[in-house]
């Protein structure tokens, strides 16, 4: 048994990595495509730090549903993101995000991951809610929205 949850979901998206980066690497691109966005229309936010890449920081707290945490930018190359994600309501988790962005002729093959320790809570609430399900949905809601952001950029 691994000591991670690994929750994983790929889209091929009709444009350059190029037209994708930003839409990543700026925190408050996530706005346009996020599959979080609208579950709670008062949402606090705070950006610090650079405006994109390595260091930009993203600070939110929200109703029940959007909860609150942290998403920090880690690393970011011409071809992926490294995210730091820290959860504080509903219940403290930490998880890392990445995004693979591979070229093709088809346009980008972007694979969205989120690796999560495996702790007393999230096997507890894995008992109840099946999180690679749960979580895989919002995954592939994001990465559908992404592909109109990126088209639209």
């Amino acid at each position: 048994m691994s000591d991670y949850d690994v929750i994983e979901r790929s889209a091929v998206i009709d444009a350059e990595p190029s037209r994708i980066l930003p839409l990543l690497t700026d925190l408050r691109a996530w706005q346009q495509w996020s599959p979080w966005e609208g579950l709670d229309p008062e949402l606090q936010r705070t950006y610090t730090g650079p405006e994109t890449g390595p260091g930009a920081r993203y600070v939110w707290s929200g109703n029940r549903k959007a909860g609150a945490g942290t998403m920090q930018i880690t690393d970011a190359s011409d071809r992926s993101v490294d995210i730091d994600l820290a959860f504080t309501r509903p219940f403290k988790s930490q998880s890392k995000v990445r995004f693979d962005l591979t070229p093709s002729d088809a346009g980008t093959t972007v694979v969205w991951s989120m690796r999560t320790p495996r702790t007393l809570m999230t096997r507890v609430f894995g008992v109840f809610m099946n999180l690679e399900r749960v979580i895989g949905r919002d995954l592939e809601k994001g990465l559908a929205q992404l592909q109109e952001a990126a088209q639209a950029a």
